[in-house]
């Protein structure tokens, strides 16, 4: 793909991206049959009501319209296939009427997204590969108008700049908090320095908290336990990152393991509260069983005064299309819901779970969307349900938000399973304000982000001339998801 192509002005590029694209965690899951048609659909759509509009293709799909175009296609598609347990509740007229998209696909809530990423063009991870490797050359981000000479120049496609405008100016989002990959100290792709480097460089546009970053640390591998102190009193992390499955030899561990609970009581004497542990998406079947969430009940009753954000929600991207049954819930969604019922651990207590990945793989299952959605607004409680996206893995967010303002939980689903209806009121809480607790962000810190802010104006001059690529960063086949693990490309 020519650099020049970067921005598809042909138009053959969907805003709402149902795709393969995997995070880099998981093997790449194919889409279905009813998704191919979904988005057939929507592109033959976005031709006729572009051509009604006077506009070019690639105008309508970044549209509001677009957005809500697409949407509706989707959901004809999951009709049809009888998929109807949730929806993107889209009024047809908004497919052609500015004002009408906009009320749907837009909006003005609070946007803070606790789980992002980025690739450091020029760290030192390069300096341990083969000097003829081209890490992440394969992905179609790397054909950006950024990218400079020589062998790797193609990296700056994902840099810093281009997670700040895929991440800022391209979706509603208005805070981030960096994460980390699993790895080792040694071989960590983006280390806690290079997340400083970017946090500053977002602050040094107007001084406040539109980033902030955690502090990886796998207490089963030598040296991490130690290595807390320093993250803690030199790097003003807002919580510690963990991967309970990854570890030495493959080989995970459990939260209320020895290890796990030297990390916990490490975290409580260094005055960091939050605990964000990767769980679900299975990395493979050597440390399956560590992915679940059978520990997190028991270590929530351990600690009270520490809050414990499960990341990705538990989600293993199968068998959710249930609702809950107490004492049979063995995978997923469902061992994080009894872990909970097993260890009195109310609603809206201590522990958090968190939608990245998790929402970009339920907005391609309507049925599975409603049933996990209605799970953790139930047992988790709607306080405590977060937002996240995982990107940049997934390109700009911002197809995300739109899908997520505008899913439904069928009537049915609603009477049949007690879940309840997606208010605003709800979406508002779970797209920040849930996050600004645990995270320690203030009213008014959220009013300024809001408002006149550097970032804000930013935006609004871009929105004159907006230009999405509407592209992904990570692995969309079995090849590329394992040339990622090799070295990164």
């Amino acid at each position: 793909m020519a650099a020049e192509d970067i921005f598809d002005r042909d138009g053959v590029r969907l805003p709402i991206k149902i795709d393969s694209t995997s995070n880099g965690e998981y093997e790449p899951i194919q889409i279905s049959k009813r998704n191919k048609e979904g988005n057939k659909l929507a592109l033959d759509w976005a031709t006729t009501n572009a051509k009604r509009k006077g506009q070019t293709r690639r105008d309508f799909l970044i549209s509001s319209c677009g957005a809500a175009s697409t949407l509706l296609a989707i959901n004809h598609a999951n009709a049809y296939y009888g998929k109807t347990g949730g929806f993107f509740d889209i009024k047809g007229e908004s497919a052609l009427e500015t004002d009408y998209a906009n009320a749907q696909v837009g909006g003005g809530e609070f946007i803070f997204d606790v789980q992002g990423h980025y690739v450091n063009p020029q760290g030192d991870w390069l300096s341990r590969i083969p000097p003829d490797a081209r890490p992440y050359a394969g992905m179609q981000k790397a054909a950006c108008a950024a990218g400079g000479e020589g062998d790797r120049g193609y990296l700056n496609c994902l840099s810093e700049s281009e997670f700040i405008k895929d991440i800022f100016l391209d979706s509603d989002t208005d805070i981030m908090v960096l994460s980390f990959v699993p790895s080792t100290r040694e071989t960590e792709p983006v280390t806690i320095e290079d997340a400083d480097k970017t946090r500053q460089i977002v602050a040094e546009l107007d001084g406040s908290k539109r980033l902030m970053i955690h502090g990886r640390v796998n207490p089963n591998q030598d040296g991490d336990l130690e290595a807390m102190d320093e993250l803690a009193e030199n790097w003003n992390i807002s919580a510690f990152k963990t991967y309970t499955q990854y570890g030495p030899g493959g080989i995970g561990y459990f939260l209320h393991d020895d290890p796990g609970v030297a990390m916990i009581e490490r975290a409580q004497r260094l005055g960091v509260r939050n605990i964000c542990i990767h769980k679900g998406l299975p990395f493979g079947p050597r440390s399956y069983e560590h992915s679940q969430s059978s520990d997190v009940g028991v270590v929530a009753k351990m600690f009270p005064d520490m809050n414990f954000l499960i990341y990705h929600s538990s989600y293993v991207s199968t068998n959710e299309e249930v609702e809950f049954v107490a004492g049979a819930g063995k995978d997923g969604i469902d061992t994080l819901i009894q872990s909970l019922v097993d260890n009195d651990v109310a609603p809206n207590s201590n522990v958090y779970a968190e939608l990245g990945s998790t929402w970009r793989l339920l907005m391609q299952k309507p049925n599975d969307a409603a049933h996990a959605l209605g799970k953790l607004l139930t047992y988790c409680g709607e306080d405590n349900v977060l937002w996240g996206t995982d990107s940049i893995w997934y390109g700009s967010p911002q197809d995300q938000i739109q899908a997520f303002r505008t899913f439904q939980i069928s009537e049915e689903y609603q009477e049949r399973f007690g879940y309840p209806a997606m208010t605003q009121r709800i979406r508002g809480k779970i797209f920040g304000k849930n996050a600004a607790g645990p995270y320690g962000i203030d009213q008014e810190e959220i009013r300024r982000l809001t408002s006149t802010d550097f970032v804000s104006q930013e935006k609004l001059a871009y929105q004159e001339n907006p230009q999405p690529s509407f592209l992904t960063y990570g692995p969309k086949t079995k090849r590329e998801f394992l040339n990622l693990l090799k070295w990164g490309g």
